[in-house]
């Protein structure tokens, strides 16, 4: 199948600032790390671009998912210049780009979940579904806490940058909070458009 106009704006945009990502990073063991999901994601979308297209809302958000693990791959969550910004903009003690990852994190899949199991029919009832898509999107968010952990565990090298922590204690609890925010705000905020684009069947080659 042809990609449409909107489908190759698309892999372009992921294309550059994949490159761009990969060009002198923080250090290649972590970028590795950070960049591994969104290419994963990527081939994901293109196996399934004929059979299972997706709406342009999600396929929106994975970029903006994407791009947001590309630009952590490349300075490290810790350093990103925004992160540094606001940071010393609001007088914050840490460098947020990481919580602004992990918010993402919950936002995102809730959409790309929510239309799986809306066309799929997995749910006769909006509450369960509801109940399902956050109860699936804080368990993403702990098994990516439990990836990092082995990291830590097996990579010195690349386990500070990768984990991001900067000395807070209650960092892993933190993520898991923000991206359960994230996946609750998603639907809230995007379940009348995304229901819009279902019924108008509007899926993008």
């Amino acid at each position: 199948m042809k990609l449409s106009k909107w489908g190759l704006a698309w892999v372009i945009v992921f294309i550059v600032v994949f490159a761009w990502s990969a060009i002198r990073p923080h250090d290649y063991p972590t970028w590795f790390l950070e960049v591994l999901p969104a290419a994963a994601g990527f081939g994901v979308l293109w196996y399934t671009r004929r059979n299972f297209p997706l709406t342009p809302v999600a396929y929106f958000l994975i970029l903006v998912h994407c791009i947001i693990l590309m630009v952590g791959g490349h300075y490290t969550y810790a350093e990103v210049p925004i992160g540094d910004w606001l940071r010393d903009a609001f007088d914050l003690s840490r460098n947020n780009y990481d919580k602004f990852g992990h918010l993402a994190q919950g936002f995102i899949p809730a959409i790309v979940a929510r239309e799986i199991v809306i066309r799929q029919h997995v749910f006769n009832s909006t509450r369960w579904r509801n109940f399902f898509i956050v109860c699936f999107c804080l368990g993403f968010s702990a098994f990516y806490e439990l990836i990092e952990w082995w990291v830590a565990l097996f990579s010195e090298e690349a386990a500070e940058s990768f984990l991001g922590t900067q000395g807070y204690v209650w960092d892993t609890q933190s993520d898991m909070g923000w991206a359960l925010f994230g996946a609750v705000l998603a639907l809230f905020l995007l379940g009348g458009l995304h229901d819009r684009q279902l019924r108008a069947r509007a899926f993008p080659g």
